[in-house]
């Protein structure tokens, strides 16, 4: 936090001339930043041998990253056009995210997860993202942070294009709750609603759900929207059908199993009940705690016994 915060008053010290320099003015106040990526990136790829002609200017934006605790090379490899942006356009995004309740130990997480942040204009990109907050979501501004935190990618979707799109299909399938789309499940907000939302729908009703049903169960459970097709859905329905041989209407009444790890807990326990003997509803064999299933099997299996 320390060298984060010297890293951010250096950035105040100096003007966009003077930041053009080969050379970084110094005083006893000012981190003299050249002189840090000996110690703290020595052994980064950026300053390899092989690129001892990078300027000073992208040197100190380097160490500007990893200082406020940003993966560089990761920041670079996913969005190459920080080669391009000065050390004052990073401090006018940071101050603005800042100004917006962002603190500055939330940086690494966010800027980590959506480099292109670094690049977005802050007037027709970043700002219309907290007037979405605010105006269509009615997220007061001291819960701005609360919400970014939680789906760093709002801050590069495009407003009109995406997230507005999204809001207003998933209004119009009967999600009412604006503080539950705000605060738990946000990311439906990023997704694109003819790649990813309709294509989830229309497997649901694929298995034999009405549409009134398939729209039931994501209402019931927003996660569905975010699940694989071919990594989740597919593979644990036929799961469902051919080995758990249950009724479809538990999965109605029960779209959480589709949350639950195939691997570490809808097979070992559907294959410890089976074992004992013991018939469970979905909701049981799945949601319980370990300690919880040990002691339905426990008892269920003394009374078959009895």
């Amino acid at each position: 936090m320390a060298a984060a915060a010297a890293t951010m008053t250096a950035f105040h010290s100096y003007s966009p001339q003077e930041q053009q320099q080969t050379q970084v003015p110094q005083t006893s106040d000012t981190p003299q930043l050249s002189k840090k990526p000996k110690t703290l990136l020595h052994k980064h790829p950026l300053y390899t041998p092989v690129h001892t002609k990078l300027s000073m200017q992208f040197r100190e934006k380097i160490l500007c990253l990893e200082v406020m605790g940003i993966d560089s090379g990761k920041a670079l490899s996913l969005n190459p056009l920080i080669h391009s942006i000065t050390l004052n356009s990073i401090h006018d995004t940071v101050s603005f995210l800042q100004s917006k309740g962002i603190l500055q130990k939330d940086l690494p997480r966010i800027i980590g997860m959506c480099p292109k942040i670094l690049t977005a204009n802050i007037t027709d990109e970043l700002n219309p993202v907290f007037k979405f907050l605010s105006h269509n979501l009615n997220v007061p501004d001291h819960s701005f942070r609360k919400v970014i935190n939680k789906c760093p990618r709002l801050l590069v979707s495009s407003v009109e294009n995406q997230l507005k799109p999204a809001l207003f299909y998933l209004q119009r399938l009967g999600f009412r709750d604006l503080e539950a789309l705000a605060y738990q499940d946000c990311v439906l907000l990023v997704s694109n609603v003819e790649n990813t939302l309709m294509p989830k729908l229309d497997y649901l009703i694929s298995l034999g759900f009405s549409k009134p049903e398939a729209v039931e169960m994501v209402l019931r459970c927003p996660g569905l929207f975010t699940f694989s097709l071919d990594n989740n859905y597919k593979p644990k329905f036929e799961f469902f059908e051919q080995e758990m041989k249950r009724d479809m209407k538990e999965l109605k009444e029960f779209p959480q199993y589709f949350a639950f790890s195939l691997e570490k807990r809808i097979k070992p326990r559907h294959l410890e009940a089976m074992e004992c003997g013991v018939k469970m509803s979905l909701q049981l064999l799945l949601k319980t705690t370990d300690e919880e299933f040990a002691e339905l099997l426990k008892q269920r299996t003394k009374s078959v016994v009895m």
